[in-house]
């Protein structure tokens, strides 16, 4: 299910060859609750064989697809586009990496504009002339020996940066603490504790105590210990002290 709200880009995929391809597609969008798909001239004809198999449970997407004969028509009603590609085009346009792109596209979906993502080919990408349609580019950061990406990967990075951008990057689950940070006296307590078993045990030299035991303390207080935290050292130590001596 997408979001009710804020506006969606919409994703524009230039003459895709692989059914599965587009099913991946159609799964990166729903992940991060885009569902505007645009297919230019689908090589094969539409609906593909085999193209709701890897979509998982964004087939919605596919079902929704709007289907195009040229990419002239299928940006017709946009306002702003911006077109993926790994290369250089020596177009005077501005080159977006995906964060910024996709500020660029929230922050025009929010005055109200229609926002289009031109994605090319499997093997040949988008065409020159594809790319002049478009406003700007957005390219990745990738390995330069390893510059090819996936089209359903290429989606994916994108949709993604668009949630963080529109301020829908909300995480499904945290990592929950049971109980609160240790408070001051609890951990000057177990301070002590140690501090006076490690004495009891010959841990410190003389001349070094003092460093010693303020370097032990403030390995704790980077742990930021809680009071379980606490509570499971003190056990510890009292397990550790009970111990009989060693024959």
């Amino acid at each position: 299910m997408t979001d009710a709200s804020p506006p969606h880009p919409v994703i524009i995929l230039v003459e895709p060859q692989l059914a599965e391809n587009i099913g991946m597609t159609a799964r990166a969008m729903g992940n991060f609750g885009l569902d505007a798909l645009r297919i230019v001239a689908p090589k094969g004809g539409w609906p593909m064989k085999g193209v709701r198999e890897t979509a998982s449970n964004a087939t919605h997407v596919l079902d929704g697809a709007r289907i195009f004969a040229t990419v002239a028509e299928a940006l017709g009603d946009l306002h702003y586009v911006l077109a993926t590609t790994a290369r250089e085009r020596g177009q005077m346009k501005r080159v977006f990496g995906p964060d910024e792109g996709m500020a660029e596209a929230a922050g025009r979906l929010s005055a109200g504009e229609r926002v289009g993502i031109l994605f090319g080919r499997e093997r040949v990408g988008l065409s020159n002339d594809e790319v002049s349609l478009a406003d700007a580019i957005v390219t990745f950061p990738v390995d330069p020996d390893h510059a090819s990406l996936n089209l359903a990967q290429s989606v994916l990075l994108v949709a993604y940066e668009w949630r963080r951008a529109a301020g829908r990057a909300v995480l499904p689950f945290l990592g929950a603490m049971r109980t609160g940070p240790a408070p001051r006296e609890a951990l000057i307590s177990l301070f002590e504790s140690l501090e006076a078993d490690l004495d009891a045990a010959g841990y410190y030299p003389p001349s070094k105590r003092d460093g010693m035991i303020r370097n032990m303390r403030d390995m704790f207080h980077r742990m930021a210990m809680t009071e379980q935290d606490v509570r499971s050292f003190r056990g510890a130590l009292r397990a550790l002290t009970r111990r009989p001596p060693e024959e």
